[in-house]
């Protein structure tokens, strides 16, 4: 069961190519600035059920995920079901936009357990003093795109 605010088919802001992006509701950051400040109460999301949201994200042969909101890391485990069974049912890419680094992720243990699905993290807060039009897919320069996958690798060497 996982509070999500919407689910977005076809998007191609939250990553390469087309996506479908799953909106998480509830957010501790409160970035100044934020784009999506509505997503922030875990309560202005609907409850919704992992297999609902797999077979929308399966529906579409096309489109790679993101994780996004809202911080669906604050969900953890349930986003790690749903992304277990992403990448057991398909080759679909995984994105996840969290406020929290990449560092303080992997102190987290239902945190951890999600990075073992994703491909790419999006990294840290939005910080409107570095806001940064250019960048692909982040708002402000203190957010890193990271190969997670890499990174791991790198760390179990």
């Amino acid at each position: 069961m996982l509070a999500i605010l919407r689910v977005i088919e076809d998007t191609t802001v939250d990553g390469p190519g087309f996506r479908t992006s799953i909106y998480a509701a509830g957010c501790n950051h409160r970035c100044p600035g934020c784009h999506n400040p509505q997503s922030w109460d875990i309560r202005a999301g609907r409850v919704m059920e992992t297999d609902e949201l797999l077979s929308i994200i399966l529906a579409d042969p096309f489109a790679d995920v993101t994780f996004t909101g809202g911080d669906p890391m604050l969900q953890a485990e349930g986003f790690c079901e749903l992304a277990r069974a992403i990448k057991q049912q398909s080759n679909k890419t995984i994105w996840c936009y969290t406020g929290y680094t990449f560092e303080a992720c992997l102190q987290h243990s239902a945190r951890r357990q999600l990075l073992q699905y994703v491909d790419v993290l999006v990294d840290g807060p939005y910080i409107e003093a570095l806001r940064d039009e250019t960048l692909l897919f982040r708002g402000s320069s203190n957010q890193r795109l990271i190969d997670v996958k890499k990174e791991l690798q790198k760390m179990n060497q």
